[in-house]
């Protein structure tokens, strides 16, 4: 398995902070059971190597200081959201109740296959808002297209495979899709009313530009609007 993203700077302004030498880093990793030299550190710190999973816990646990501030990114792979909770792969799928090669095909292929109980444990251990959920699963994109028919049409006859595509109540999704229709409408209905009305270009685009950003962030205004309650289905 290749290394995890790591960032040395952002570890060694990690041991700066709190005023390690590398030998008392290495010292505090072998409390944890992973012995390295003090060399290891000044490698990592170096950028001549990175860590591996293992040697990446035990530096941020040496640090006091998270994961994911030595990786330097925000999670968005079902890798990288394990890493940032400290899970490896094997206590993972345990955790979740899944066979291990299932669970490293999973991640290696960027394709999820566990059930509806899994993804729910895999929710819950790497403590996975809707919106993240949907795309380390890979359904985001499934998300985006059905509200985008939604909002443009009729939007009821999507109201049962978006509220099984999220896991939340088809009447709550049923409201939340009547909102996003008629902020949509309006949308339409300025432009159109100002197209008529033949306002300045400036003003045209200015309308289009608002729609095509509202657009943009329409998953993320439905998962609002949803509520926390949802958990998208596999």
């Amino acid at each position: 398995m290749s290394h995890p993203p790591f960032s040395p700077a952002h570890a060694r302004a990690a041991r700066l902070r709190i005023g390690l030498t590398p030998e008392q880093v290495v010292a505090a990793m072998a409390q944890l059971g992973v012995r390295r030299a003090a060399q290891a550190v000044m490698s990592w710190e170096a950028g001549v190597v990175a860590p591996s999973e293992v040697e990446l816990f035990a530096l941020a646990d040496a640090l006091w200081c998270p994961v994911p501030e030595l990786m330097a990114l925000q999670p968005r792979s079902l890798r990288e959201h394990r890493l940032a909770r400290g899970f490896s792969a094997d206590r993972l799928a345990q955790r979740i109740g899944m066979d291990g090669h299932a669970y490293a095909r999973a991640e290696s292929e960027h394709r999820w296959t566990g059930s509806d109980r899994q993804t729910l444990f895999l929710a819950d251990a790497l403590g996975l808002e809707p919106a993240d959920l949907l795309g380390v699963i890979g359904r985001a994109g499934e998300l985006d297209d059905l509200l985008r028919q939604a909002v443009e049409g009729r939007w009821k006859q999507y109201t049962t495979p978006l509220a099984r595509l999220v896991g939340a109540p088809e009447r709550t999704v049923a409201q939340a899709l009547r909102t996003l229709h008629q902020e949509y409408a309006a949308f339409n209905e300025r432009y159109m009313g100002h197209l008529v009305a033949r306002s300045d270009t400036a003003r045209l685009k200015e309308i289009a530009t608002e729609r095509a950003e509202w657009l943009r962030a329409l998953s993320d205004r439905f998962l609002d609007l949803v509520g926390p309650g949802a958990s998208p289905s596999p």
